[in-house]
């Protein structure tokens, strides 16, 4: 080969190298670009989600789903957030006006990330998130992640349907969710352990049966769209917002 051609071939190559290069730093550019659009979308979506929470989610009535008035989910929220600490897990089993009403709090009131949505209606998978969201089915009690059964320490369980079945079938759930109350504390000195069920007045003895240790407290939740069924509050705590009847 001819010093030339040898001259020629390593010209290309360079030329070649120098394009790619600048190909390479394009492409970097524009995926940084499309990362910058992309948090910018993600931070207004945190924004929205924040200041309209469940407006941005319908009810579907063939779900059975009603939601909670704002001062009912707050309530509901400061429940399960009272006293907790970093290492406390929250599960809030569909209930999703309640866990949107937890993001709304500053960040300094909720102490721990291990807030977990368990809900059939896989819209609430963005209110959660991937990583606190679990499709959960009462038909199917048992059927979800195992990463956090049996290391709940506080729950709130709204089942869907006022019957004996669903009742029942959502109990298991709570119980596979649930760490074995042994009476510890957190570290602000409250309790770690705490069950709370609203469901139908009608179902107060189905209520009695699978959750021996909970009684009927003097609050009534209330539903932002009205609701023809008397709901109450079942718990295994008092504490200043509800009494034992």
């Amino acid at each position: 080969m001819s010093d030339t051609s040898s001259d020629l071939e390593l010209q290309l190559s360079a030329h070649a190298l120098a394009a790619l290069q600048e190909f390479k730093q394009e492409e970097q550019e524009r995926l940084e670009k499309f990362q910058n659009l992309y948090n910018v979308a993600d931070n207004k979506f945190e924004e929205d989600r924040k200041q309209h929470g469940m407006e941005l989610f319908k009810e579907d009535w063939q779900l059975s789903q009603f939601w909670y008035t704002e001062e009912t989910a707050k309530l509901l929220a400061t429940a399960l957030l009272e006293g907790a600490d970093e290492n406390t897990c929250i599960a809030v089993v569909s209930a999703p006006s309640v866990y949107a009403a937890i993001q709304t709090f500053h960040e300094d009131k909720i102490p721990t990330k291990n807030i977990y949505l368990l809900e059939y209606d896989k819209r609430f998978e963005m209110l959660a998130g991937k990583d606190n969201f679990f499709f959960y089915d009462y038909v199917n009690p048992l059927d979800f992640d195992d990463r956090i059964k049996g290391k709940v320490d506080r729950l709130l369980i709204d089942p869907p349907f006022l019957n004996k079945h669903c009742q029942e079938n959502s109990s298991i759930t709570a119980k596979a969710l649930l760490k074995p109350n042994d009476n510890s504390k957190t570290d602000f000195g409250y309790p770690k352990h705490r069950l709370i069920s609203c469901t139908g007045e009608r179902m107060a003895e189905v209520i009695s049966a699978v959750y021996p240790d909970t009684k009927v407290t003097d609050f009534y939740p209330e539903h932002a769209n009205g609701l023809s069924n008397e709901f109450r509050c079942y718990a295994n705590f008092e504490w200043d917002k509800w009494k034992f009847i």
